[in-house]
């Protein structure tokens, strides 16, 4: 068992880096991205549960649990859970996201507004496994839910347009009453954003790039705003950047502003600026417990909806996955949020 172990363990070691690099490197080998993430995960599953095993070790041995029976145990228990969490995370990544319906009550909403529809997608992720049915799936249930306004708020894809075109061509069938709207997220910038830009648009959504547009309804009017991603700034992409005075230019102080930004650490800008709500993703939840932690350590929150002085921010746990097609204790999901007057 140690040497088969060990043969294992340093095959890994040799072939993780090496399949990272032609999956996400210069070459961008999908094959070799779906083999470095999967090992990237269960690395990550193992890690976690070991840990918790040697913790598990201090019972066994305060109930009088002698080696190499308590060693035996730990081992297999920790092998079994992490078998059961990897098929089970590997499930909930591949399956069409629950729908999470969250009420809003935004006080500027003028009552025509009132219980307007906002449906939330963000953090897709169509990457190198393969998604074209899932991605098909998932906006038929966006389309059943009668949205008035539909949001993207980043991280579409893991590529180019021309590699992604398939799995995001869907997207192309949402369908919103008053308006459907996008920003660019982390991702957009390690692939080719202008381009992310500019395809959205071809599929007849509106691209907010640090502008906005009013929506209204039995006369009361909302403004939708949107900002580049955080990083977009040192992207080294022309003309990108966040820049919440060039999204709110223009505005009437007096109306209601719902902002889309992809990382929830821009709420800080955010409540500067006004903004009555702010729809973030990034984060997904964690995805893989418990590394929602180490999230928690970049961004001031993981999921769900907070309040930031008048500011509201709902961070979305994301409809995708990045990665390791795992979600562990982080279900994805489509978000629909009901604005309610004040």
């Amino acid at each position: 068992m140690v040497a088969a172990g060990t043969a294992v363990f340093v095959v890994a070691l040799v072939a993780f880096p090496v399949l990272m690099y032609l999956g996400h490197g210069r070459r961008r080998l999908d094959a070799a991205a779906r083999a470095g993430d999967t090992l990237l995960g269960l690395v990550w599953i193992l890690f976690v549960w070991a840990l918790l095993g040697n913790v598990a070790r201090l019972p066994l041995a305060a109930a009088g649990v002698a080696d190499p029976l308590r060693s035996r145990a730990v081992a297999v228990g920790a092998a079994v859970v992490s078998v059961v969490l990897a098929v089970w995370g590997y499930a909930e990544a591949m399956r069409v996201p629950r729908v999470r319906r969250v009420d809003v009550t935004v006080d500027r909403l003028g009552a025509g507004l009132d219980g307007v529809r906002v449906v939330l997608l963000t953090d897709t992720h169509y990457g190198p496994i393969e998604r074209t049915r899932w991605s098909a799936r998932t906006i038929e249930v966006v389309n059943g839910l009668a949205a008035d306004i539909v949001c993207h708020t980043g991280d579409i894809a893991d590529g180019t347009v021309d590699q992604r075109r398939a799995q995001a061509a869907p997207l192309g069938a949402v369908r919103a009453r008053l308006a459907r709207v996008y920003v660019t997220g982390n991702h957009e910038y390690y692939g080719e954003a202008q381009g992310w830009v500019e395809h959205m648009r071809d599929l007849g959504w509106e691209p907010l790039h640090n502008r906005h547009l009013v929506v209204e309804r039995d006369g009361a009017r909302l403004v939708v705003a949107g900002v580049d991603d955080v990083t977009a700034a040192s992207s080294g992409v022309a003309g990108h950047r966040a820049d919440h005075a060039a999204a709110l230019a223009g505005t009437d102080s007096r109306l209601p502003v719902l902002l889309l930004a992809h990382q929830p650490k821009q709420i800080g800008d955010a409540v500067a600026a006004g903004v009555d709500l702010q729809l973030s993703g990034h984060t997904h939840g964690g995805q893989m417990w418990p590394f929602h932690y180490l999230v928690r350590l970049d961004q001031p929150v993981v999921q769900g909806l907070s309040r930031h002085g008048r500011t509201q921010l709902y961070t979305s746990r994301g409809t995708g996955f990045w990665g390791p097609p795992f979600r562990i204790f982080a279900p994805s999901e489509i978000t629909l949020l009901t604005l309610r007057a004040g």
